[in-house]
């Protein structure tokens, strides 16, 4: 009989059906953004600019996002002092890690070897720059500066945590992917939530509505690939990449929070 703890069995059957499970998270995730876009959509264009939003709308929406922000800071806080190797979140990493490098197929890693690029630095750089230019040209420059603040704020943030937790990597033999920084949190998964979460958010401000439940579930698959991508490639443990997530979605929430607040504001003073 196993003394292993529960989450440590879970986590070691999960990486023996790593490439199923992934499947199903993929699609529920891609579905369920698709219907929770449309679904807002609906609401949306019942009042579609009938009249300004109340101060009293705007305070709510800003204190929804400040618990959900207070939420992923706790979440983050949790996972961060449970991640040792002697504690059962740590066993479960290994397991995990161990259970996905013994069965995870080896077409299936070169698959995400290149998936994964689509969160690295040196690719969302240059469309931050195209995505401003094109903003910029277009006269949305407040949307351009939070685009540019919201993709900087995690090139400085992330590199900060690593070297506060200073937790190393995975070991693999696969080469097919190399890392030499720490690896928690996990900064192509706070990278890819807050590029195409923003992404998602300027789709929906300046592109016509048929563009958005696309728009909704492409950010969504990409979130998650590249998120699923970093624990295939056994380039971080699963709860780097919960970290990255979450640390990731409290700075997408704090910029997309500042520009609604900011935009509301504006239309405001215009029509005063």
């Amino acid at each position: 009989m196993s003394t292993e703890a529960p989450l440590v069995l879970a986590a070691r059957q999960l990486g023996a059906h790593a490439l199923p499970w992934f499947l199903v998270l993929l699609a529920v995730a891609v579905i369920g953004a698709g219907l929770a876009c449309h679904t807002l959509q609906k609401r949306h264009f019942r009042t579609l600019d009938t009249e300004e939003p109340s101060e009293p709308r705007i305070a709510l929406g800003l204190a929804s996002g400040f618990m959900l922000i207070l939420l992923a800071s706790s979440l983050f806080a949790w996972i961060a002092s449970n991640i040792s190797d002697g504690r059962v979140l740590g066993q479960a990493d290994h397991a995990l890690t161990d259970a996905i490098a013994l069965h995870l197929p080896r077409t299936a890693l070169v698959a995400f070897s290149w998936l994964t690029h689509l969160g690295d630095a040196a690719f969302l750089a240059p469309v931050c720059l195209l995505v401003a230019a094109v903003l910029w040209w277009h006269a949305h420059r407040g949307l351009a500066l939070g685009w540019v603040l919201a993709l900087g704020g995690t090139v400085v943030l992330n590199p900060a945590l690593k070297q506060i937790f200073a937790r190393a990597r995975p070991l693999h033999d696969h080469g097919l992917a190399l890392e030499t920084s720490y690896s928690f949190p996990s900064g192509h998964s706070a990278g890819a939530i807050v590029s195409y979460g923003m992404m998602l958010y300027l789709l929906l401000r300046t592109l016509p509505p048929r563009w958005h439940v696309p728009g909704a579930m492409a950010a969504a698959a990409a979130i998650v690939t590249i998120a699923c991508s970093r624990i295939f490639l056994q380039v971080h443990f699963a709860s780097d990449v919960a970290a990255g997530l979450l640390t990731g979605l409290a700075w997408l929430l704090v910029c997309v929070s500042s520009l609604e607040y900011a935009r509301h504001r504006q239309q405001r003073r215009a029509l005063a």
